[in-house]
Formats: structure tokens, sequence, C-alpha cells
């Protein structure tokens, strides 16, 4: 017979587990490691895992599975107290669409004055996004900014004026220009400015590595260095930059990806488990030649 002190070494070996455990390629995930002592280390899909302390014995990892991964079972390596760990996590089919837009040819070919401008849009991005690791800022998951059905979602296939541009990497959530935008959780303002292809971008740091982005808003109302709460009014829908209609692009990056936002609202980052909200994959909108044109 096993006794009680016997019985409570043997159930305190570290564990670990992904939620959720069936995911789609660009989708985020939890990995949570419990009853470690020290700090886990490890792997998803190839990539680094990066631990927060999230209570006594227990640590936690958000991870971002990329774009291109193919479905079936993922790679996760995991180590706590020198015991190896392979949590499952099976990948299904992403069934991304293919979505057709017309563009000014100033934003597919951008001319020599606007490349300067460019360039500086991209290293004060990158300084935005350089921010140090730490704990998640939020009290519970994100939120969708605005309650509306998308125009265009996560890993849509781009065809602008005809030729294959790439894949889009968010959420176009439509509405009426002056329409108010709120922060999706509550975090730290690391961008506002005006951007030649995002138009008007605000870009929110929520620790652990996540961030929310906001494009081609017709007014930003938040700068760099602010705080703010969840739902907090940061900027109104617009269409600046690369658009073909007043509308918001919302998007989360996760440890240096792009990921599907609406994946990344079903994790509560604070308390380490998955939400209550519904599937973040609901039916997609109609694609291909007979398709309307979702703004961008």
């Amino acid at each position: 017979m096993i006794g009680p002190l016997l019985l409570a070494l043997v159930l305190a070996v570290p564990s670990a587990l992904v939620a959720p455990d069936v995911a789609r390629p660009g989708d985020a995930v939890l990995v949570a490691v419990e009853d470690a002592d020290a700090l886990p280390s490890g792997s998803l899909a190839g990539r680094p895992l990066r631990f927060w302390p999230a209570g006594e014995r227990r640590w936690l990892a958000v991870a971002p599975l990329p774009i291109e991964a193919v479905p079936g079972p993922a790679a996760v390596e995991v180590s706590a107290d020198g015991l190896p760990l392979a949590p499952p996590l099976e990948l299904s089919p992403p069934g991304f669409a293919t979505t057709t837009l017309s563009v000014p040819p100033r934003f597919l070919e951008p001319p020599p004055s606007a490349r300067r401008r460019m360039a500086l849009d991209q290293e004060a991005l990158k300084k935005a996004w350089d921010q140090p690791f730490g704990p998640p800022r939020l009290s519970g998951p994100l939120t969708v900014p605005l309650d509306v059905e998308p125009s265009s979602r996560y890993g849509d296939q781009r065809v602008y004026n005809g030729k294959t541009e790439g894949v889009h990497y968010g959420l176009d959530l439509p509405g009426a220009t002056g329409e108010p935008v709120g922060a999706a959780g509550a975090g730290e303002v690391v961008l506002a400015r005006d951007c030649y292809m995002s138009g008007n971008t605000v870009i929110l740091w929520h620790g652990a590595g996540v961030f929310t982005a906001y494009f081609h808003l017709s007014r930003m109302e938040v700068k760099a260095g602010d705080r703010v709460g969840r739902g907090q009014r940061i900027g109104r829908v617009g269409s600046t930059g690369r658009s073909t209609g007043p509308h918001l692009h919302w998007g989360v990056k996760v440890d240096g990806l792009w990921v599907d936002p609406r994946s990344a609202t079903r994790l509560d980052l604070a308390a380490g488990d998955l939400s209550a909200l519904p599937s973040p994959h609901a039916p997609r909108l109609p694609s291909g030649p007979g398709a309307a044109a979702p703004p961008r």
C-alpha cells in the first residue's frame, strides 16, 4: 500500500498540457506546466517557449502556431525539473479562403517618395515590438474591438488588382467612419503613428509577448506611453492607408508571429485557461470570383 507521503510525492511529478489540444495553423495556444519547482523550457512547432510564473509551482506560456504548419500531430517538447514531457496537440486543416481586392497602384508599387516613409515606419514598428518579456498585464481574455461580423478573416489569400500578393494577418471589422474603437485588453501604447500602408496605427503591448494592432483609424486618441484599460477608447474607425473602405483591421501578434485574433480571444492568460467564449472558428464568408470584395 502506498503511504500518504509517498502518494503526495508521486502526485507532485510535473505535468504539462496544451490548451486547446486541437488547433489550426496560425492559432495561439496556452502551454501550462504544473508541479514544477524551476522555470520550465521547451518548444512548440520548432519555436522556443517562454514561460512565466502563474502561481505556486505553476508556469504558463502562450505560443503562436506558424501559419505554414502542417495539419496533424504538432511537436511539443517541454522539460520541467529535468523531466521530459510531450503534451499532445493536433492541428486541423485551416480552410483559409481567397478574396479579391482593387486598390490604387501606388500601394502595390510605392513611388520612391513613399519608400523612405515606409522604411521609417518599419523602424518605428521594430522599436514598438522590442519590449521586455514578463507576465501578462491582462486581467481576462482579449475582446474583439467591434462587435460585428468580420468582412475578411485571418489567413485569407489576398489577390490585389488581379495579382496574388500574400496572406491577410488579421480581422477586418467593418464600421462607420468615426465609430469608436476600444482597446481589446489592458496594456500600454507602444506606437501611435500615421503609417503609409496601415494608415493611422495604434499598437498595444499586453505583456507575455502579446500585442494588438489597430489599423486604418480615422483618428488616434492615445499616444505612445499611455496606459489603457480594456474597452478604453483608443481611436475611431477610418479608411487611412491601403484601404478600400471604412473598417478596422485588428491584428494580434504573439511572440513575433501574427496569429488568428479569434483564437487569442479564447485564451485567459491571467487565469491560465480557456475562456467560456464561443469557438473563434465561425463559418467562413463566401470567397472566390463571385464573392464581394471586403474592405482592406
